[in-house]
């Protein structure tokens, strides 16, 4: 990184190499002051549930995506052998998105966007990725909606139950068992019941990388804690963790979100904020008189700075068909265009050095990863992960240097096809 960059990032608070150890040793104390029941800034939330000890074999089950604008539902088949096969996979819209429902409503429509799979099992996998505490009967109890669902009156609601309800009301069998769990316990399933040919892991971890960001891993039984008597798997929603270094372009976005003042962590990290805080990085640097005078005018015309544009440019900066390559090729001068890959490149790199952190943090937790022929299995999902400029590479290398070189742990990432689908179906079998 040239020394323009590194004044310039300096000048503004933004730490190009963030210590992956430093972080991931002060996500580990929230995370321990949240499952003690003291104040943390993640939620530490309890699913009461354990991979299954056994494959599913000869089992159908009704599965549920519901966490965006999307409805997915569909039927997961597990063959004699554990083998999984899916079938009348149908999208719909999520019920709310559209206009205000009571609650109702929404649950009706919940229920009629399943007339095609009615009564085909008595077990339902319900991927719900929505803040809810999760009860020990494996029900939900929404807290409140995001991701501009409007349907006020179901918060608070037990999701399985209501949705049993309406199920029942249109002329189903009354389902055996609905399990609630979101995303990332999602992941941690499917990496659990679908172990790549002949390896046998120690212990799980779930990370989603994407538009959004959380983690989920298997906490130890805990002989300190009361009713921890048993190990759990625990959803941490750790994008809301705020104890990491913010610069002024984190600060200048923040304000301007929908939640000023929460998800410091997320919102450094995810897909979702890194076009917004490269947007406000690049109007500072033509502010400050890091770019030269004309690229400074067409910096300051723009409204805004996607993922897409910013990491296209990253992938080829002398492309003239993405949004920066064109101003470059039009007013920039070569010092310009190193100037603003160097800056939206460190960008990225600390996006990927956070979840690094998140990883470590969370593969310590397990408590596991000591014999190199059983490591902690990581089950990634996200576009952001796989798909930005260098973020798979760059976070393998922190987790190669801060788990296997310095602690000697052993752990493997992995990407499951149709993961979140595959854990949902495991996640209905349990309680059935």
């Amino acid at each position: 990184m040239n020394c323009e960059v590194s004044a310039f990032l300096g000048r503004h608070g933004f730490v190009q190499n963030v210590d992956v150890d430093e972080v991931a040793e002060a996500i580990l104390y929230d995370m321990d002051q949240g499952l003690h029941g003291k104040k943390s800034d993640q939620d530490m939330i309890r699913t009461w549930t354990l991979p299954p000890e056994k494959k599913a074999s000869n089992k159908s089950v009704i599965v549920i995506d519901a966490g965006g604008t999307n409805f997915r539902s569909c039927l997961v088949t597990f063959d004699a052998n554990g083998k999984p096969s899916i079938s009348e996979l149908e999208k719909t819209k999520m019920p709310g998105v559209e206009r205000e429902l009571g609650k109702k409503d929404f649950f009706e429509q919940f229920a009629k966007n399943l007339d095609h799979l009615k009564d085909k099992s008595d077990c339902i996998g319900f991927c719900f990725s929505y803040p809810m505490e999760i009860t020990s009967d494996g029900d939900g109890i929404l807290t409140s909606f995001s991701k501009e669902v409007k349907a006020p009156e179901v918060v608070g609601s037990k999701i399985g139950q209501c949705l049993s309800d309406a199920l029942v009301e249109r002329g189903w069998k009354k389902p055996k068992s609905i399990m609630l769990l979101n995303d990332t316990v999602a992941a941690l399933l499917a990496g659990a019941a679908t172990p790549a040919g002949g390896n046998e892991y120690s212990s799980y971890v779930g990370f989603i990388l994407g538009t959004g960001m959380n983690a989920a891993y298997i906490q130890p039984a805990m002989k300190d804690v009361k009713g921890f008597d048993k190990a759990d798997v625990i959803d941490c929603e750790v994008g809301k963790f705020c104890s990491i270094p913010r610069s002024d372009f984190d600060r200048e976005f923040d304000a301007t979100s929908a939640k000023p003042g929460t998800f410091y962590l997320e919102k450094s990290c995810s897909g979702a904020y890194l076009g917004p805080i490269s947007f406000y990085a690049l109007r500072a640097a033509a502010k400050d008189g890091f770019l030269s005078e004309k690229l400074a005018e067409q910096i300051l015309k723009l409204q805004s700075l996607t993922l897409i544009e910013l990491d296209s440019y990253l992938h080829a900066p002398c492309n003239k068909e993405n949004t920066l390559g064109a101003m470059m090729a039009n007013y920039g001068s070569e010092n310009d265009c190193k100037f603003v890959f160097g800056v939206l490149d460190a960008i990225v790199n600390r996006s990927a050095r956070f979840a690094a952190s998140i990883l470590v943090a969370s593969v310590l937790k397990t408590e596991q990863g000591r014999d190199p022929t059983k490591p902690v299995c990581i089950v990634c999902n996200g576009t952001t992960f796989y798909k930005t400029y260098k973020v798979i590479d760059r976070v393998k290398a922190c987790l190669e240097e801060s788990l296997t070189k310095k602690r000697g742990l052993a752990w493997h990432a992995v990407e499951i096809e149709n993961d979140i689908t595959l854990g949902a179906a495991i996640g209905g079998l349990i309680r059935g």
